[in-house]
């Protein structure tokens, strides 16, 4: 059955929305990690301190995993190392079992994620084991986690649709959601893997995961790959979801998912958050300066409209 027509009036929707948020930056992890060819050490850092200096409360900076598995971050520790670490700016780094944990620790890190899908045929391909078996896996990094003061994020991959089973149930969500926060994640990211998600479907996702994780410790992660990724954005806003991941230039997709293109760029979600006249606390400028910055080393356009457009209508000067 379809969702009923939500017949709230712009002034009243309006006030729903909050009047802060918070924006996660991923570029430098889940928008870098796809690319063939390996990026610098020198670039990442420059990056990561270019997106912490435009006004980001955090900054994804890297992935202690394998690097046979993942090459792009064979250079984790070094990067967590470089950095230049603004106070006020937190650099969580994804650390997928306990030995990532370990090591994310050595090399200084206060935050940590975990991730796991929504999806059994999604992680059976993607980490070779069923969702439970994923989230005893990760077990092992809350535990650890708790007693050494670190924070633990819990990411949830094809909350809105699965490359290989399609439609993704929203109670399965709800579990893998409620599961992670009561294992002790500070905050649960619901994320649009393959960008198949639209508006009044977001809104069922989060009001039904919402009933089993508060709405103020979740957070949206919507890729663009049909278009859809800004109103995704505005719908989870409707709902009361107040931090956002985002990729500057539109960095990322995933490498399970053909077709799936990058995060949603930051660049568009600052400006539609700038509209509404919502705070970030980050820079635009500043902003579209890390965006040229990485885009120009990638030898490649930034896919953010907003970056385009205000290229064309206020270049940055060199």
């Amino acid at each position: 059955m379809p969702e009923a027509p939500d017949r709230r009036t712009d002034s009243e929707a309006a006030a729903k929305l909050p009047r802060s948020v918070r924006l996660v930056e991923v570029g430098p992890r889940d928008g870098l990690q796809n690319e063939q060819a390996i990026v610098p050490t020198d670039v990442k850092v420059a990056l990561i301190d270019m997106l912490a200096g435009a006004g980001f409360p955090a900054v994804e900076a890297t992935s202690f995993v394998s690097p046979r598995w993942v090459p792009q971050m064979a250079d984790a520790a070094e990067v967590m190392a470089r950095i230049t670490r603004k106070p006020g700016v937190r650099y969580p780094v994804l650390t997928p079992n306990l030995r990532g944990f370990e090591s994310a620790l050595a090399a200084g890190a206060d935050e940590v994620a975990v991730f796991v899908a929504a999806s059994e045929s999604f992680s059976r391909r993607n980490i070779n084991c069923t969702i439970a078996e994923s989230l005893e896996r990760a077990r092992p990094v809350f535990d650890a986690a708790k007693p050494r003061g670190v924070r633990v994020r819990g990411y949830v991959s094809c909350v809105l649709g699965c490359p290989y089973e399609g439609d993704v149930d929203a109670a399965a969500v709800a579990d893998v959601a409620a599961a992670l926060h009561a294992m002790g994640a500070y905050e649960v990211s619901l994320g649009d893997t393959i960008g198949t998600g639209t508006a009044g479907r977001t809104r069922a996702l989060i009001r039904r995961v919402g009933e089993r994780v508060p709405v103020a410790a979740l957070a949206g992660h919507f890729h663009d790959t049909y278009g859809q990724a800004l109103a995704n954005v505005y719908a989870a806003l409707e709902m009361g979801v107040a931090t956002f991941d985002c990729s500057v230039a539109g960095l990322g997709g995933c490498p399970y998912a053909k077709g799936a293109t990058g995060n949603v760029a930051s660049e568009d979600v600052l400006y539609l958050l700038e509209g509404l006249g919502i705070a970030t606390g980050v820079d635009m400028t500043a902003l579209r300066r890390a965006g040229r910055f990485i885009s120009e080393f990638l030898g490649r356009a930034s896919a953010s409209r907003v970056a385009r457009a205000l290229d064309a209508k206020q270049p940055l000067g060199a």
